[in-house]
């Protein structure tokens, strides 16, 4: 088997080399993790929730060593310091949470002579693939969880971030976390496929493309395995014609091109009011052309490359066949010196006069990319944001509270903003609909999909 290479998008070099895992080792993987979450389950929630937080506490103490690594594997600027606040109060959330998202369900009539009630059990092995753009965020969405509720863990992380994954299991075995209860392997697309077919998991949670979870699916076929999946993205936002405007754009064109456009909820298509549409757009790309495109290693740096030449290239493509139907280009790439075709260094680009006759308002970009489209009231604005196979999160921008929950409730999306966006609250279930995917994270609707619930009926007299 070929070996899993990591290319770094800064200058083309190899960054990391990784043997895949023989079939051998990932048997014993696999049995050392059935072994461990046997034991594991039997641990009190409270001492395994003090253990994911000695975890945690072991991964911050790496975060210097980190975040110039992991600008190296996937190009994000070190000036913004890496994930770990996200990641932080991610898993804090979780673990505040933990002893009462768990504890046993009571039936809300008692029955005199019977002990009734329904347990929270763990499912098993829970295997995460986890994704390139945000791979510590992502990935602890569900490892921190899972661990706390009783379950072991795989993990296979992306090639393009390979090392993350060895980071886990650094602060993991630094925390004393039990041997075999989580672990990282190296594994190939067609390996993966294998252990999916066999069953020797309990549940998998992919983030990834839409591609990438209909293969999910395809190799789970039949087993019964559990899926949570967060696939594509095209998030809108609705710009009312009271939202206050300075404090739109600000937020929309970092929602845009925060880590060059590679957000699964980064802003992808913005409707704006007909009575704003020019001041808005007039701020947004004044306010896009102050990025400083380059070396992510640089403290300077606003806008490193994207993860990997070709999908700079898509970006292109979609830049220029909106261009052909008409779209005008409002951003000069040559503004920006590290522009260049071949290359993932990608000028941000801000499109007018579109449609959704052209794949930049319709499909995934995933890129430094934003189609701006004018709307004459709330109903062409809810017609527009729905029409996409997908729904993640959308954001409308408006001093009206009631009418953001009105306009929200019409959106076909897992999440509704107002007056913010690609953000992740802990509290709330991370989830999508359409061909965004299935299941949920985070909240305590996430610890729910990483249990299965147990029912007991016992009968104390005869």
């Amino acid at each position: 088997m070929d070996d899993i290479v990591c290319i770094s998008p800064i200058d083309g070099r190899e960054v990391a080399r990784r043997k895949p895992a023989s079939d051998a080792a990932i048997e014993k993987a696999l049995d050392a993790a059935h072994c461990a979450q046997i034991e594991w389950a039997k641990t009190p929630v409270a001492a395994r929730v003090a253990a994911v937080m000695k975890f945690m506490d072991a991964m911050l103490a790496l975060n210097q060593e980190i975040v110039p690594e992991l600008a190296a594997q996937m190009g994000r600027p070190v000036r913004y310091g890496g994930e770990f606040r996200g990641f932080e109060e991610r898993v804090r959330y979780m673990a505040a949470i933990a002893e009462d998202s768990l504890k046993p369900v009571l039936p809300s009539d008692p029955k005199e002579g019977f002990r009734r009630f329904v347990s929270r059990e763990p499912l098993g092995i829970v295997f995460v693939i986890a994704p390139w753009n945000y791979p510590y965020l992502t990935a602890v969405n569900t490892i921190a969880p899972a661990l706390m509720a009783g379950n072991a863990v795989i993990l296979k992380h992306a090639a393009q971030t390979i090392l993350v994954g060895e980071r886990f299991q650094q602060a993991m075995d630094a925390a004393g976390i039990p041997a075999g209860l989580f672990q990282n392997i190296n594994l190939t697309h067609e390996q993966t496929a294998k252990l999916l077919a066999s069953g020797a998991v309990d549940h998998v949670n992919f983030t990834g493309s839409v591609g990438g979870g209909k293969a999910i699916e395809r190799a789970a076929a039949g087993t019964f395995t559990s899926l949570g999946l967060e696939l594509g993205g095209k998030d809108p936002a609705y710009v009312r014609a009271d939202a206050k405007l300075d404090f739109a754009v600000e937020n929309l064109v970092d929602g845009a091109f925060f880590n060059s456009g590679q957000c699964c909820c980064g802003i992808e298509r913005i409707y704006v009011h007909e009575s704003l549409f020019k001041p808005f757009v007039e701020a947004f790309a004044d306010l896009t052309r102050k990025y400083v495109l380059g070396n992510p290693l640089d403290e300077a740096t606003t806008l490193g490359p994207m993860a990997q030449p070709r999908f700079a290239a898509l970006i292109r493509n979609q830049i220029e066949e909106a261009r052909s139907k008409g779209a005008t280009a409002l951003i000069d790439p040559r503004l920006f010196d590290a522009n260049r075709e071949g290359t993932p260094y990608l000028a941000p680009q801000v499109l007018v006069d579109v449609d959704h006759k052209m794949s930049v308002m319709v499909e995934e970009s995933f890129g430094p990319v934003v189609g701006i489209m004018p709307v004459r009231n709330d109903e062409d604005a809810v017609t527009l944001m729905n029409d996409s196979p997908y729904g993640l999160t959308a954001s409308i921008w408006t001093a009206d509270v009631e009418a953001a929950e009105t306009i929200g409730r019409q959106v076909e999306t897992g999440t509704v903003y107002m007056n913010r966006c690609d953000y992740l609250d802990p509290a709330l279930a991370w989830t999508g609909v359409k061909d965004t995917g299935r299941g949920a994270a985070l909240s305590p609707i996430g610890f729910e999909m990483l249990t299965r619930p147990k029912s007991f009926h016992l009968r104390q007299t005869i």
